[in-house]
């Protein structure tokens, strides 16, 4: 583990403890249809672009607002097994995540209203490779699992609102 990682984890956690209104932020990104389904994202100072496949209308420039979901749950993951590993002192020298979700598509084109229009389930393989014992890998699972934000946020419901603004047009 690197001593720059663990040395960053005990700094943020010791200034998180000591002042907790630093611990509290505010995430944004901007997107903007451009054509068709592809839109541009503005995340801090990165850029992505997000599309649909080809088969539905999408010029497939970029993963879907799914399978983003799908990423940002695996990628979390892996970056809370990481942070916890080290600040336990758990030898950990690979994670990795392979994220399966199940969509009807009948729900997003109103097809059928008794069908979700998003995941209906979700599967999350992780791989671990690591010399710790069994007993320090399941404390380490039950601390990611408990401490993950992307699989709290999918797993309880988030107060979500969504403002409309109308442009004359």
């Amino acid at each position: 583990m690197s001593t720059d990682l663990q040395a960053a984890i005990a700094r943020t956690t010791k200034t998180f403890d000591t002042e907790p209104a630093r611990a509290r932020v505010t995430f944004r990104c901007d997107s903007a249809l451009q054509e068709g389904f592809q839109s541009a994202v503005s995340v801090r100072h990165h850029t992505l672009t997000v599309d649909e496949p080809t088969g539905i209308g999408g010029s497939d420039q970029g993963p879907t607002p799914v399978e983003l979901v799908l990423a940002a749950l695996g990628t979390c993951q892996e970056i809370t097994y990481r942070a916890f590993a080290t600040a336990l002192g758990i030898p950990l020298q690979g994670v990795s995540a392979s994220v399966e979700g199940d969509i009807d598509f009948r729900g997003f084109f109103a097809l059928d209203d008794t069908v979700r229009p998003g995941f209906g389930a979700l599967r999350v393989n992780i791989t671990l490779t690591s010399k710790a014992s069994p007993s320090d890998l399941a404390r380490l699972t039950a601390a990611v699992n408990a401490h993950c934000p992307v699989l709290d946020m999918l797993s309880v419901p988030v107060p979500t609102t969504c403002n409309i603004r109308v442009l004359p047009g």
